[in-house]
């Protein structure tokens, strides 16, 4: 039997971009259905018990091989004790529900960063819970796929989502208060502070986070800003020292080529080179 992966299917990867929604729809100053479908389907329900299992493997790194394989047996043991009857209803209508709201192909087109492990537990999920006789590659290649992340310390470098998620990990409390927290405390508290240049690359990474041609060329746009900016700077600052040392940063922003893909180092960096250009004006008038 060969099972396939299914990203309509897959409760981590169904979370994951519902997040990031509410994120792009906050940006874009719009009401986020995608905030009223969390509160719906993910608290205190099955698939919200599903996600956790999910989360306990994007959340853990650094294991020894021993204890990965532990884990990962302790989450598929888990698995076979949800409600699959109700775990299938509930994903059926949160995708109707989704497509209510949103253009269906351009939510998913989002390029997530822990897609391969949500992937690789989905299937192994699948093949323990079919009686079914299910090609030993896939459970072979799938779980080599876990072990890597469960034992590399940063898979990716997506620490940003890794925050964002931590939001959900309690679902007994108060579903306004979960809302709150994450409009408020990982937004406002996160970007209030942040220069209107600064929102505006943020809006257009989460808008384009799949790392899309357009996203590269809005990338590159800025890097040309920047080092336009710091150029023209330079003939202000009369302070020797801090002209070289703004010269070796110019050198540091580089344009990406055609093939590269924008991440979040990248958005990081140009985050705070526009920090920096703000700072110098301020300080030269």
């Amino acid at each position: 039997m060969n099972i396939k992966h299914s990203k309509y299917k897959n409760t981590g990867i169904l979370f994951e971009l519902l997040v990031r929604q509410v994120t792009a729809d906050t940006l874009n100053g719009v009401d986020s259905a995608a905030i009223n479908l969390i509160q719906k389907y993910f608290v205190k329900s099955e698939l919200g018990k599903e996600y956790k299992l999910y989360e306990a493997l994007t959340k853990t790194t650094t294991l020894t091989e021993g204890k990965a394989n532990v884990l990962i047996q302790t989450l598929l043991e888990s698995s076979k004790k949800l409600n699959r009857r109700a775990l299938k209803k509930e994903k059926y209508n949160l995708i109707n529900e989704i497509k209510d709201s949103y253009n269906l192909e351009e939510f998913f087109k989002t390029k997530l960063p822990h897609y391969k492990v949500h992937a690789a537990y989905y299937m192994l999920s699948e093949v323990q819970n079919t009686e079914a006789l299910v090609d030993t590659n896939i459970i072979v290649n799938n779980k080599m796929t876990l072990l890597e992340h469960l034992s590399t310390s940063d898979i990716n470098g997506e620490k940003v989502e890794a925050e964002v998620l931590k939001e959900f990990q309690s679902y007994d409390k108060d579903t306004r208060m979960l809302t709150y927290r994450i409009l408020m405390e990982k937004f406002n508290g996160k970007y209030d502070g942040l220069h209107t240049s600064q929102k505006e690359v943020l809006r257009q990474y989460v808008n384009s986070v799949d790392s899309t041609p357009v996203l590269r060329e809005f990338y590159n746009t800025e890097v040309g800003k920047i080092k336009s900016q710091l150029t023209e700077l330079l003939s202000q600052i009369t302070d020797k020292a801090v002209q070289i040392k703004i010269n070796e940063v110019s050198t540091l922003i580089e344009e990406l080529d055609k093939t590269a893909n924008v991440t979040s180092d990248n958005i990081v960096n140009i985050l705070q080179y526009l920090e920096l250009v703000e700072e110098l004006k301020t300080a030269h008038g």
